[in-house]
């Protein structure tokens, strides 16, 4: 297979599907979202709807027709690992956000990247309530409803301009008590776009998420010249057969060294 890099008729070739195939899966969720569905529990906690599985039936059909050297993991698809001799690998989130889909409120999205060896290459976040489309490709710059996005730039802290589990964040304070925090967004991967397109200045993840949760997001906040990583500051590899991850953080980039030297030197316990 030939390597993908930027300008290369593959890559080219893929963004293309990628983009129409993340527009048409966005389509069927909206079309499917307040309606009756019938819901679950996945393991311990994870919610489920059919929904979920239409939009994962509908992006599986699409990518691996028309890729189908590539390997494929997503949340709603049972693992396969084969995935893990794959040199390009789609990783997938039908619906992020399921509980606020189901609650019927509008911050979720369809998620999907792909990865060569560890890294996104391409990615597409797309929420079709509010028609935000979020894509990137590798030394591209990341795009939103076709516009370039940037992060913000800077190093102060604005915690009104931040987003994540509230415990974690007040650790960058003196003053924890008296922060008030950005309201939570129930999609991940939608919190850490809002980094790329500067409507947040910061975004954390606490433990436990997982590659379909982060991969687009990450590629599309560094095209956007920020930073995501793990709180210690090393990057984030992807398509490992343990796909979940510790907390991690998403700012610009000065910012997000500010972020990741104070907790190197005050480390979480």
């Amino acid at each position: 297979m030939a390597d993908v890099s930027t300008g290369d008729d593959i890559l080219t070739r893929d963004a293309a599907l990628l983009a129409d195939t993340v527009r048409e899966a966005g389509a069927l969720a909206q079309s499917l979202f307040r309606t009756e569905l019938k819901n679950w529990t996945k393991g311990a906690s994870s919610p489920v709807s059919e929904a979920d599985i239409a939009v994962n039936d509908l992006l599986e059909s699409r990518l691996r027709s028309a890729t189908p050297d590539y390997g494929w993991l997503s949340e709603e698809s049972a693992d396969d690992e084969k995935r893990l001799g794959k040199h390009l690998v789609w990783i997938v989130d039908p619906i992020d956000g399921t509980r606020a889909y189901l609650a019927g409120r509008e911050d979720w999205c369809v998620s999907v990247a792909l990865v060569e060896d560890a890294t996104p290459v391409l990615a597409a976040v797309f929420a079709p309530v509010s028609d935000e489309f979020f894509f990137a490709a590798r030394g591209q710059g990341a795009r939103l409803n076709d516009k370039p996005v940037h992060a913000t730039a800077g190093t102060e802290l604005d915690f009104s301009r931040m987003a994540g589990p509230k415990p974690l964040v007040q650790r960058l304070s003196p003053f924890s008590d008296e922060i008030t925090l950005h309201p939570r967004i129930g999609s991940l991967a939608l919190r850490l776009c809002r980094v790329a397109q500067g409507s947040l200045d910061a975004a954390f993840a606490g433990g436990q998420s997982r590659d379909w949760d982060l991969a687009a997001a990450n590629l599309i906040v560094q095209e956007a010249n920020g930073r995501m990583t793990a709180l210690s500051g090393d990057s984030i590899a992807y398509n490992r057969r343990e796909v979940a991850h510790g907390v991690l953080v998403a700012a610009g980039r000065d910012r997000h060294a500010r972020i990741v030297e104070h907790f190197r030197n005050r480390p979480l316990p």
